[in-house]
Parts: C-alpha cells; structure tokens; sequence
C-alpha cells in the first residue's frame, strides 16, 4: 500500500511506541492525526510538536477512546491506523475496571470509527507478546514460539495476570470484529520494549528496566526487541499489502543473568544490586521469520540496551535513581 504524503492517524501519540512511529511516519511523508487524552498537558506533546515535519503534518486531537464514537470525525480522510493506545498497568486494585475494560472497549470502540470511515484501507493494532506466551504449551530451551501461540485466558485469570489478560481479550475481540466487519486488520506482538525514549516521561518498561537494575525484578526471561524497529514494523504492515494476521516483533530471548550481566556491564560495574537475585535458563526461544519477512532487520538488543541507558542518563532519570538509592 503506496500511503505516503497521505493521511494516518495514530492512537495514544504520546506514548512511548507511538512517538517513535509518528516520527518515523512524518519522517516518510505521512500527514498524521495523533490522539492524546488530554491536549491541555502540553509537556506531553511538545516532544511530538519538535519533530522533523510535525509543524507542516502533524494533527493532534483530545479523545477518550472509552466513549463510543471518539474518533468518528478524526478518521475522515485517513487511509490508515495505528491503534497503539492502551493502559499499561502492574498494580492495580481493580483489574476490570482499570486494565481490561478500557482495554478492550477502546480497541472495540476504535474499530466502530472505522466501519464509518470508508477511506481506513488497513488498520494496525499494537498487542503484546503478552497475549502470545502465557499457555500451557510444552516448552525448553528449544522450543521456537511463533505467531501461532495464543495465551490462554483461563491460565491468565487463574495465575492473576491482568496485563496478559486483558492483551488477550483485546486483541481476540479486535480480530473477531475485524473479521464481521470486513475491516483489513493486522497484529503487532512487540516483546519487551526497549530503546531511546521521545517522551519527557518514564514509560512503563524503561521504570522496569531501572527496577531490574536495582535487582527489584526477576523473571525467568525476557524478550527484548527495539522500540525503533516496533515503530518499522508498524510501518511496513501498513505499506505491504500482503502483510497479515499477527506478527511477534522480538530480536533476542535472553534469561535474566544475560540481562543483568549486560545492564550491570552499561550501568556500573561496582553496583551490587546488580548482582541480586540472579537466576538463569532460557525457557523457550521466538521465531523471527514472519517479522524478517516484512522487510525488518533487527537492531541489537546490545545497542537497544546502550541508546537506551543512554537516554535515560541524558533526561535524568538513571541520575535520579542512583540519588535516591543512595540515600
């Protein structure tokens, strides 16, 4: 699909991946039309404001995607979308009502606009691998896990993972309307983001980043994979139009004694939280054919991770930390 110098919008632009992806999109020629909740922060869009082309193409709009019809008169004129809006929250009372609720009825309500908006050609929806991994399907260091792996919404209730959940349960609702309705839909299932930030804020998984550091989190392991070539993928699955179905986005699989040695080796080497809690043994490996096939060559997780702590050291927020933990 030939879109550019045409008109895009993007859900939830101030965010981590999508700031990355409406640069990328000005960048190629694109008029984009970004939502944000709240106009009225201008510290959380003057970083979308700066970017290269943002004065002549970019449209920002207040919607609350929870309200049915919120993004019926952006969409006019849009050829295409990028739904990438959608609460990322750990710690929650409510999990109903705070995570899957706004998760699913926003990415339903999106996909409402755009029955009514007949110029939309294709829609991209930002999931998670979140909605790929957490089954019982058999699995050891070899085991390749590919876009055909579904987490199990039974096992996410069971085990009380929320996140997981409610990316299940957006995610299958987006495909099922897509499918009723006629709409173009593909899938981006991203692993663990990481990468320079755009925004003057800490995102969700740069905070877990510097709480792994701070030897706060242990998981067994983590997929990683670089917020640039997310915002690429993203990209791609809109300009290919034999792009379709879901794609996981991950560059390395790494258990978490790679991933603290790596940190520990950019941070501080005389750091010894570093050393906490340290455990290893990869539990399953993530197939990177139907990603590559789009066209994306993967940034290394080690120069994800180094332009990473990079950024964070340059808006303070590594300083910040070792202030506070050395209080």
């Amino acid at each position: 699909m030939d879109c550019r110098s045409r008109v895009v919008c993007v859900t939830g632009a101030s965010g981590y991946v999508a700031s990355w992806l409406v640069k990328l999109l000005l960048l190629n020629g694109y008029t984009v039309k970004g939502t944000v909740r709240d106009l009225g922060k201008a510290g959380k869009v003057a970083h979308l404001k700066a970017l290269e082309g943002a004065q002549e193409r970019l449209l920002l709009f207040e919607a609350d995607l929870i309200e049915e019809g919120s993004l019926d008169s952006i969409l006019h004129d849009c050829v295409g979308l990028f739904h990438t809006a959608s609460p990322v929250l750990y710690s929650i009372t409510d999990p109903q009502k705070q995570l899957i609720e706004p998760s699913v009825n926003g990415t339903l309500n999106v996909l409402k606009s755009c029955t009514k908006a007949p110029s939309i050609k294709r829609v991209v929806l930002t999931s998670s691998i979140a909605s790929v991994t957490l089954n019982r399907n058999p699995r050891g260091p070899d085991t390749i896990m590919d876009e055909t792996w579904f987490s199990d919404r039974e096992l996410c209730i069971e085990t009380k993972q929320w996140y997981w959940l409610a990316k299940t349960l957006a995610e299958q609702t987006a495909v099922k309307y897509a499918e009723q309705n006629g709409i173009d839909l593909v899938v981006m299932n991203p692993g663990f983001v990481i990468g320079p930030l755009l925004q003057p804020t800490l995102n969700a998984s740069s905070h877990f980043i510097l709480d792994i550091i701070k030897g706060k989190n242990v998981f067994p392991d983590y997929q990683f994979v670089d917020v640039r070539d997310v915002a690429s993928a993203h990209v791609m699955a809109l300009e290919d139009s034999s792009a379709n179905g879901r794609y996981i986005l991950v560059e390395s699989s790494v258990d978490h004694y790679e991933a603290v040695q790596f940190l520990h080796e950019l941070v501080s080497p005389s750091h010894n939280n570093l050393h906490q809690n340290v455990t290893g043994d990869l539990t399953f490996k993530v197939s990177k054919k139907k990603a590559e096939s789009l066209g994306l060559n993967f940034i290394p997780m080690e120069v994800s991770f180094k332009d990473m702590i990079e950024s964070l050291k340059h808006k303070n927020f590594l300083h910040i930390w070792k202030r506070r933990d050395q209080c």
